[in-house]
């Protein structure tokens, strides 16, 4: 039986068993969902067991846990530790998702559901292509271990030290990661690169109190106008954050940089026409794929105060509050980057307000060469199966605990991903193309294969 009518026929079995695992919501971020997140956990290592994996064992952190499997049969075969994560992003605002983000449904030959392409979905390949080779009798053609964490949607904050103080445990050849997406469809891509990330809290607070707008209205600091100057006051009319030293560490393109973006040959047009937009934004001189493969950002992701309600309250807020993000890249560091941001919301908060910023997550930037020999493997496999070679593409998000792997294991990081950009992760109605789905088990099994040919 080949691979592919071997998945063909268990195709409506892989969709069941992932849609119960999807129907979990093992949101991160959220407290109330720790029970959740921790039966995902339980779930997951079940599935390892079905799937034929060994030394399946679920680990304990100050936050949620790690699970581990392997399937280690030779030192003569390469070591590929697989690594993803089983939590989600939380699902607000609830009302734009078309079905419930925890009742995962099928449509248009799509999978519905929050944690469908990040990264529950794309994590099941592999769980599923190794079940292939153990199911049929077949030699798995490699070492194999799995490490999934519960905490890759708040930075993974936990993890770094695990890894730390289990180096032995997840030593490997190379990391294997899907998490990431094709350029678009049909046309896969591997990244080579994603940007670091650090986050941060702000709030503005005024007088003791709320305040009655005809009786205060012009006379004392008003919250939420204090917040919205301040947050102007981070970007300049060109697009670029005006943080002292925010550039420091921040490399210009090449010519030869810029030509690999160009060969990407991507249609901002098409961009716009898609996201109902009349223009792109961001930093003046750079294009869409420079800005957000290879430029940091700072970003406002929630601002609030004052009255939410229906109707009018004609009220003068004493606090509102922000949640800022950087994307980083080059040797920028998130702490560094941290302070320099406070630095400037304190030195320009109006007067008559104060400011209290909390620092949050910490991730580095990552970068690898596309020469590696591991990443062409990788690019043979996509070839075979889509008939096409893959693009070396830099990712514009972050994944915290890759540069972690690469630094502290020192091995590769294979960027494998399945998903579509426009698949909606960290938004509603997050979906997962199930066209990439069949593909992705096939590539998968196929990079195995590849891979048992040498350990370079």
């Amino acid at each position: 039986m080949t691979f592919q009518s071997y998945f063909e026929n268990r195709k409506e079995q892989h969709m069941q068993e992932l849609k119960e695992w999807l129907s979990i919501p093992s949101i991160s971020a959220l407290s109330v969902n720790k029970p959740d997140v921790c039966r995902a956990a339980e779930w997951l290592s079940e599935a390892l067991k079905r799937a034929g994996l060994e030394n399946v064992s679920i680990h304990e952190t100050k936050g949620h846990p790690v699970v581990y499997a392997d399937y280690v049969r030779g030192e003569d075969k390469p070591t590929v530790l697989v690594y993803g994560h089983y939590d989600v992003q939380p699902v607000d605002p609830l009302g734009l998702w078309e079905t419930p983000p925890f009742e995962p449904t099928v449509r248009d030959g799509k999978l519905y559901a929050r944690g469908a392409t990040d990264d529950k979905g794309q994590l099941f390949l592999h769980i599923k292509a190794v079940e292939a080779f153990l199911e049929q009798g077949l030699p798995l053609p490699v070492n194999i271990k799995f490490c999934v964490e519960g905490e890759e949607e708040i930075g993974s904050p936990h993890l770094p030290s695990f890894l730390e103080q289990n180096r032995e445990l997840f030593a490997a050849d190379y990391v294997l990661i899907s998490d990431t997406s094709l350029l678009e469809k049909g046309r896969p891509a591997i990244s080579t690169g994603l940007r670091g990330l650090c986050s941060l809290e702000v709030a503005v607070t005024s007088a003791r109190t709320d305040l009655h707008s005809g009786s205060y209205g012009g006379g004392v600091p008003n919250a939420l106008h204090a917040i919205a100057a301040l947050l102007t006051s981070l970007h300049d009319e060109q697009g670029r954050v005006t943080v002292a030293g925010f550039y420091d560490d921040v490399p210009e393109l090449s010519d030869l940089d810029r030509e690999e973006f160009a060969k990407l040959a991507f249609d901002e047009e098409k961009l716009k026409q898609e996201l109902g937009l009349d223009e792109l934004y961001g930093e003046e001189g750079y294009s869409f794929v420079e800005r957000v493969g290879a430029r940091p950002t700072l970003e406002v992701n929630g601002l609030y105060g004052g009255f939410q309600g229906e109707g009018t309250k004609t009220v003068i807020p004493r606090v509102a509050t922000a949640k800022i993000t950087s994307r980083l890249v080059g040797t920028q560091n998130p702490q560094d980057i941290l302070d320099k941001v406070e630095r400037h919301l304190k030195a320009h908060i109006q007067s008559g307000a104060t400011v209290t910023v909390t620092q949050l997550e910490r991730g580095n930037p990552f970068t690898m060469n596309p020469a590696t020999p591991v990443l062409q493997k990788a690019a043979d496999a996509y070839e075979r199966v889509y008939g096409v070679r893959p693009v070396f593409t830099k990712d514009g998000g972050s994944i915290p605990i890759v540069e972690a792997f690469s630094r502290l294991l020192d091995v590769p990081v294979v960027l494998m991903g399945f998903g579509l950009p426009d698949e909606n992760l960290h938004a509603p109605n997050e979906h997962f193309n199930l066209e990439n789905f069949d593909l992705g088990l096939l590539t998968i099994t196929t990079f195995l294969q590849l891979l048992s040919e040498s350990k370079n």
